[in-house]
């Protein structure tokens, strides 16, 4: 039978009931429910667990997840190098990715079945950290990545580059790479723009710069943009779509570039960008 993924949020205690429900609407419709630790954990099945970096391995025709944006981004990277498609489920509160709210999780995944389904396609963003001139490590992130000092209050400074050209040196709380996707996340909040889904290109938002005149840049697709970290403070990190972190060195090189890369959404039918930044923020309201 074709494999199901199941990826949920820690800690929700309805995830119980909602799963035990799951697994036995998937069952008695021909599919075999794989779930990670957290969603296994619910309804007493942990032995039978398998990890979500080893969930793409078993070809699942679809992925569920079930909780808000953090659980769909982990599930995005976890399936970044498939195209198995995923249905985000928002138990949450905003959600701008995971648009699927928990009423209508049978009909989608029934016109998913029947092939009416909307499936949006999101680029992802490869990131590479270079220390000492060579790949320390490398991802996919469909938010972005950040590079921001940790509890100690001092900025660190960092140098910008675009296509190998020098673009500018500042001092700041840190940096934000983001993809057209991630331009309503951490970047929105530090006054970057919001960019469609569908633009090819990428945004560098400083935080909280010392420079009155350091402004989001908006570059392309195709470009690549290098964040070299010139002076760092104690437990500086470099975290990849808010769940992942390594911290920076001095002379830390980061590159980023779109990726070849794509992760496919599945939800019930078109809601528009400007929809879901109405419903989401209250954009455009007096």
């Amino acid at each position: 039978m074709p494999k199901v993924a199941i990826i949920s949020k820690p800690m929700k205690p309805e995830l119980e009931y909602i799963l035990t429900e799951l697994v036995d609407w998937l069952t008695d419709n021909g599919f075999t429910p794989i779930l990670e630790p957290d969603s296994a954990s619910y309804i007493g099945l942990s032995d039978q667990a398998i990890q979500r970096c080893d969930m793409a391995a078993h070809e699942p025709v679809i992925c569920i997840s079930l909780g808000g944006d953090g659980t769909l981004l982990s599930a995005a990277r976890a399936f970044a190098y498939t195209n198995t498609p995923i249905l985000g489920v928002n138990l949450g509160s905003l959600g701008f990715l995971t648009e699927v709210p928990l009423s209508e999780l049978y009909d989608t995944l029934e016109a998913w079945m029947a092939g009416t389904a909307v499936i949006d396609i999101r680029s992802l963003m490869h990131a590479q950290l270079l220390r000492d001139g060579h790949l320390f490590r490398e991802w996919e992130a469909l938010n972005d990545i950040v590079l921001a000092k940790g509890a100690i209050a001092r900025m660190g400074e960092f140098a910008i580059e675009l296509d190998g050209q020098f673009v500018a040196r500042f001092r700041a709380d840190g940096v934000i790479v983001s993809t057209p996707t991630g331009s309503t996340a951490y970047t929105l909040a530090a006054d970057g723009p919001i960019l469609m889904p569908t633009v090819d290109a990428m945004v560098l938002t400083a935080i909280c710069p010392h420079l009155l005149t350091i402004r989001p840049i908006v570059f392309p697709g195709e470009a690549e943009v290098a964040v070299v970290v010139d002076v760092v403070p104690h437990e500086t990190y470099l975290t990849v779509d808010g769940q992942e972190a390594v911290e920076l060195l001095l002379n830390d090189r980061i590159l980023c570039r779109k990726s070849n890369r794509v992760v496919h959404l599945l939800r019930l039918r078109p809601n528009g960008f400007f929809n879901v930044l109405r419903s989401k923020l209250s954009w455009g309201e007096r």
